[in-house]
């Protein structure tokens, strides 16, 4: 880990390094900005809240199910370091949306200022389809084998860093301070951008589809049918799935069932990302640097147990007196908050040594030229099964079932990730 550590001194990485934690900070600050305003601002229903965060969570989604294949197609056949320029260059307009939404709503003008507030989560989640493919797909070009493994746990590290950051700033800062501090933000990922290296195509020339449909099915079924990618994406969209799960779920749990304001709420998250970021550098400090799936089936069933164990916590937990929301002394001082902690840290360590191997799986099992359009085809997947998981949620939560029940279901899908993880160790270790 000494060694990938060592690769932010390079250039061939820490630009790219960078520019991808400006923009998850960027993008978790704004979203992040936005629910809790939603939750503590301007509903005061848990189940309004869930949907609406099941709402702007499928916004975010809709874009990377349409337009995958195309960014996939756009990564392998230019060059990856103009396209990131182009998205961040985009970044900036997208953003200014979303502070005039957020200086909107928070001046009354809700209708108006939500309905920018979700334009510009659209737009960001077309702004995270074309960068994605890259930010994965880059790393080969740029690295030698040895240290994409490195590179691929620092980018995944590195990304749960930034929406550490970019969480607890939101639960702290006004909304007039956050509309400023997201335009500021992309200026400086813009300039980071442009200090990527050129990676130029490799490989025949492509020619584009820009049929979302037919380009997005020939890109899975040119990808599905190599048994260690498709078990590789079938177990990462289980994965995504959860989390689409949890997004959605977590805001009204600490609001309604844990009783606390949206520092609190921020926090939680916050622990949550730092979690995932430990076990993304564990995990290869763990393998080695080499590329398996030696871990991943324990890893996701010890994250199922201990997400049961957050629910049962939940459960025994304290409410606030009626009318009041703990803040963070009054949630601390309460004498199951360090295991409500400790318990949401280890799940997040372990779905972090989970995904960081299958994201490694994605970018060697393929020829330099088609990782973007592997990548592609995995966000595809991974779109529709996360969309699946929030119809799931307003589904699920209209039945009148709570927070601290729907993380049952959670449970339920790591041990099917479990499975598939384990099929992808014994085909391919």
């Amino acid at each position: 880990m000494i060694n990938a550590l060592g690769l932010l001194k390079q250039r061939r990485f820490l630009p790219l390094f960078t520019t991808q934690f400006l923009g998850a900070f960027n993008d978790n600050l704004f979203k992040t900005s936005m629910v809790l305003f939603a939750t503590y601002a301007i509903f005061n229903d848990a189940r309004q809240e869930a949907n609406f965060n099941a709402l702007a969570t499928g916004i975010a989604i809709l874009p990377f199910f349409l337009l995958s294949a195309l960014a996939g197609q756009l990564a392998d056949s230019h060059d990856k370091a103009k396209i990131i320029r182009l998205v961040k260059s985009a970044e900036i307009g997208i953003m200014a949306f979303g502070a005039a939404g957020l200086v909107l709503a928070r001046a009354g003008h809700t209708n108006l200022g939500v309905g920018l507030m979700l334009f510009a989560v659209l737009l960001l989640g077309t702004h995270s389809t074309f960068f994605g493919p890259i930010k994965y797909a880059i790393l080969p070009q740029h690295l030698p084998p040895c240290d994409v493994l490195g590179g691929t746990g620092l980018v995944e590290a590195g990304t749960y860093l930034a929406i550490l950051l970019g969480t607890v700033v939101a639960g702290w800062i006004s909304i007039d301070g956050a509309a400023a501090l997201v335009l500021v933000i992309a200026v400086v990922g813009w300039f980071a951008g442009r200090q990527v290296p050129p990676a130029p195509r490799e490989g025949p020339p492509l020619k584009l589809n820009y049929n979302p449909f037919t380009a997005s099915w020939r890109l899975i079924s040119a990808t599905m049918h190599i048994p260690r990618l498709f078990l590789a994406i079938c177990a990462i969209s289980f994965f995504w799935t959860i989390g689409s799960v949890l997004i959605i779920v977590f805001p009204p749990l600490v609001k309604n069932v844990l009783t606390a304001d949206e520092r609190v709420a921020s926090a939680v998250i916050a622990v949550f990302s730092v979690g995932v970021a430990i076990g993304s550098v564990v995990i290869n400090s763990m393998l080695k640097g080499k590329i398996s799936a030696k871990y991943s089936p324990a890893s996701v069933i010890a994250m199922g147990a201990l997400v049961c164990v957050f629910s049962f916590l939940s459960r025994n937990w304290t409410p606030a007196p009626a009318g009041q929301l703990y803040g963070w002394a009054g949630f601390i001082a309460q004498p199951g908050s360090i295991a409500v902690l400790g318990t949401l840290l280890l799940i997040a360590v372990t779905g972090g040594m989970f995904v960081v191997p299958l994201y490694a799986f994605l970018t060697t099992t393929v020829e330099k030229d088609q990782t973007a359009r592997t990548v592609a085809a995995n966000n595809v997947v991974n779109a529709g099964a996360m969309t699946i998981g929030a119809f799931a949620v307003l589904f699920i939560t209209g039945l009148g079932v709570t927070p601290e029940d729907m993380l049952f279901l959670v449970a339920g899908m790591c041990l099917v990730s479990a499975w598939i993880a384990q099929k992808l160790h014994r085909a391919c270790d």
